[in-house]
């Protein structure tokens, strides 16, 4: 532990379950001041309160044990916000609730995505709204919401978005999810040069396939993938397995600390297999 967040305020949206949790474990891991953490379920969102508040306070959670405190009390340096990122308004009300409560934003996660499969000739257009609601806007809007009180406070700031590698085309099935995230990386660029001289620095991961529950019910939906399903993906990785959450969020809080320096506008391929590289 290198406490590389010592005193920050941080919001990850989709942070209670899957990476965008691991990033909010990792962050209190490393001394974050607070935590806020966006999802659409509340049972979801006070599990993850609850592992939240153990790292923070070194303890081990036992089963059945009360959320927050472990006398049952909230823990005041962590927020969960329950919030349909795809409604208008939503994504904003997540920076101001983090803001109202903390006093400030210092850094940013957007981890919440839509991954709901569609091709370009079977996409409608209420499919196609949905991953640019979620995917596209949302992130646009809390960027605008947080970069907004940093540069109010003329303070840095750092702001992770987690984008795909189908950002570089992606597979037939994935046309609006790799639309919305390719417009994403063209926003973090965009922001990040124009925000350069406030100290803000914004940057992107291009994560590949990653081990997520959230990963398992899409393959078991979309893909009719039995149980052990992970278990044979593996096998024919390069590197013996899929992304893991744990290491993809150690990376997302060393871009969000001042350990990665000036680094700004980048967005980082986080992937065994590299695109326009073939066999043979």
């Amino acid at each position: 532990m290198q406490q590389l967040m010592t005193g920050k305020v941080l919001l990850v949206t989709g942070g209670t379950q899957g990476l965008g949790l691991a990033v909010a474990e990792a962050a209190a891991r490393e001394g974050a001041e607070g935590i806020a953490i966006v999802g659409r379920s509340r049972e979801k969102a006070e599990r993850a309160t609850a592992a939240i508040h153990r790292i923070l306070n070194g303890e081990e959670l036992a089963d059945g044990a009360p959320f927050g405190g472990t006398d049952g009390t909230p823990d005041s340096r962590v927020l969960a916000i329950i919030a349909d990122l795809g409604k208008p308004g939503e994504a904003e009300r997540t920076v101001a609730e983090t803001i109202e409560r903390f006093g400030r934003i210092d850094s940013l996660v957007n981890a919440a995505g839509s991954t709901s499969r569609g091709a370009l000739l079977d996409t409608t257009r209420e499919l196609l709204d949905e991953h640019l609601a979620v995917n596209l806007v949302a992130p646009f809007m809390t960027m605008q919401a947080a970069v907004a009180d940093m540069t109010s406070r003329s303070a840095p700031g750092t702001i992770v978005n987690i984008l795909s590698m189908s950002m570089h085309g992606g597979q037939p099935y994935l046309a609006p999810y790799a639309a919305s995230k390719a417009g994403l990386a063209g926003l973090i660029r965009n922001a990040a040069f124009a925000h350069r001289f406030d100290r803000v620095r914004i940057n992107g991961l291009n994560i590949g396939w990653t081990a997520t529950p959230g990963e398992s019910v899409t393959q078991q939906t979309f893909h009719n993938a039995d149980s052990d399903w992970l278990a044979a993906a593996e096998v024919a990785q390069p590197m013996g397995k899929l992304g893991q959450p744990d290491e993809i969020a150690d990376a997302v809080v060393f871009l969000l600390s001042d350990r990665s320096g000036v680094v700004t506008g980048s967005i980082i391929d986080w992937d065994q297999n590299v695109p326009g590289a073939y066999d043979g």
